[in-house]
């Protein structure tokens, strides 16, 4: 089956009847690049369980570099400098060849180069690609952090060419060379400097990135954290209120079955009004997760249908009486308003004595206020109810920046009084967007 999972993950895709499973060098090549480009000090990824690999390619084309460079210095600097033997070619190879560790052991590769190129000037050889070893294991450590150490390899570089191009030149090869001019420092300051600065442009834009993703990422868990929040207050709302309705059409017609067969019948026929606009709500609730990116196909209930609830209640046996006119509203206000009266005149139907509650609706400026009041007395009853009705009515009116108080009255009885903005944070959000 297309987009089966098994144990939790995605199965294989299949087109044409075969099943496309990428090959495990595909995913260890997927696994070590997104890992790389995530800032990982060892270049894996989570889900690669292996060591990284030698980075054999970029070391083999940097050693010919270094040789070839070299080989053409040392024509150029013919009579100047020593000329290379077979002792300065095993050092250039040593150096190049340190690099395969530049991303297991950074530290170990930037010391190391730094002392085979400060080995291989103090010998007399000619200047030339030797410095890029160190320039490609100084940056390597410098992007994986270990920043203290790339420029403590540098120094000491800098450190050895001095003494060797201005004092101990009288005692190592060539024989007869003259001390280096002091300008020619500054030149190799500037670019051991150059080097480690773009080293660290690499690793705080790798930084940045990697901060950008993670934010994504939690943003993204928080969108989804919201959804599912979402999706179980209106779950519960619709349940709660229409298997309330249910249960109590359901007690009246088992207790007239027998003695009036007729309001038994009616109550039957309640029963099947509820569950069928029950199903109608959450099947609603349900396409938006098949289709998260679709606009829903009905319309998301608002106080226009405040008669509904009220004919519900009535077949509930609880009397409604409303009072004002619901203003325009915005969407999420108008949703959250609708699930705040459908809520309460629930908990009546379940938790009141009261056979009679009255919806009060008051607009005033940009703010509406909701209250929902029961003579009471509380029956202490078990409804059945999970007991998160006040609570999601709380986090409803909390979403849009609004409060809710409920409590007994003191003259008897319970109220429930909700202050809304008219236009919510969500519809301006939602606007702009557009």
């Amino acid at each position: 089956m297309d987009g089966e999972q098994v144990n939790g993950r995605a199965g294989p895709q299949r087109q044409g009847g075969r099943s496309r499973v990428p090959s495990p060098w595909l995913r260890r090549c997927r696994g070590r690049w997104k890992g790389r480009w995530a800032g990982r000090p060892d270049g894996r990824d989570d889900t690669e369980s292996g060591r990284v690999r030698l980075p054999w390619p970029s070391t083999a084309l940097i050693t010919v570099v270094v040789l070839a460079g070299s080989t053409f210095a040392a024509h150029a600097q013919e009579g100047e400098r020593a000329s290379l033997d077979v002792f300065a070619r095993v050092l250039l190879v040593v150096a190049s060849g340190l690099l395969l560790w530049r991303l297991r052991h950074p530290v170990v590769v930037v010391f190391g180069t730094a002392v085979v190129a400060a080995l291989y000037l103090g010998a007399g050889y000619p200047y030339g690609p030797v410095f890029l070893t160190v320039a490609v294991a100084c940056f390597a450590a410098v992007v994986r952090g270990h920043r203290r150490a790339a420029w403590t390899a540098l120094g000491l570089l800098w450190a050895v060419h001095l003494l060797v191009s201005h004092w101990w030149y009288r005692w190592l090869p060539p024989a007869g060379d003259d001390p280096a001019p002091f300008g020619q420092e500054l030149v190799v300051a500037g670019w051991a400097l150059a080097v480690v600065a773009l080293a660290e442009l690499v690793r705080s834009r790798r930084e940045q990135w990697a901060r950008d993703r993670a934010e994504r990422a939690q943003a993204a868990r928080r969108r989804a954290g919201e959804e599912r929040l979402r999706i179980a207050r209106e779950l519960h709302d619709v349940l709660a209120h229409s298997l309330s309705v249910i249960n109590v059409q359901a007690g009246v017609g088992l207790a007239l079955l027998d003695s009036d067969p007729e309001q038994a019948r009616t109550a039957l026929g309640a029963i099947k009004s509820a569950s069928k606009e029950a199903l109608g709500e959450v099947r609603q609730v349900l396409d938006t997760l098949r289709a998260p990116g679709d606009a829903p196909r009905a319309p998301a209930p608002g106080l226009d249908r405040l008669p509904e609830l009220v004919e519900q209640a009535a077949r509930a046996g609880l009397a409604v009486d409303v009072s004002g006119r619901p203003p325009r509203l915005s969407p999420h206000t108008d949703l959250a308003a609708f699930r705040i009266v459908q809520e309460a005149l629930t908990n009546v139907v379940r938790h009141s004595g009261s056979r009679h509650a009255r919806v009060r609706l008051d607009a005033s400026g940009t703010t509406l206020r909701l209250r929902i009041d029961d003579d009471g007395p509380a029956t202490g009853a078990d409804a059945g109810g999970s007991g998160n009705g006040l609570a999601g009515m709380r986090e409803r009116a909390a979403a849009l920046g609004g409060t809710i108080e409920a409590g007994p009255r003191p003259e008897g009885g319970f109220r429930v009084l909700a202050v809304l903005p008219t236009t919510s944070g969500k519809d301006q959000g939602a606007r702009e967007d557009r």
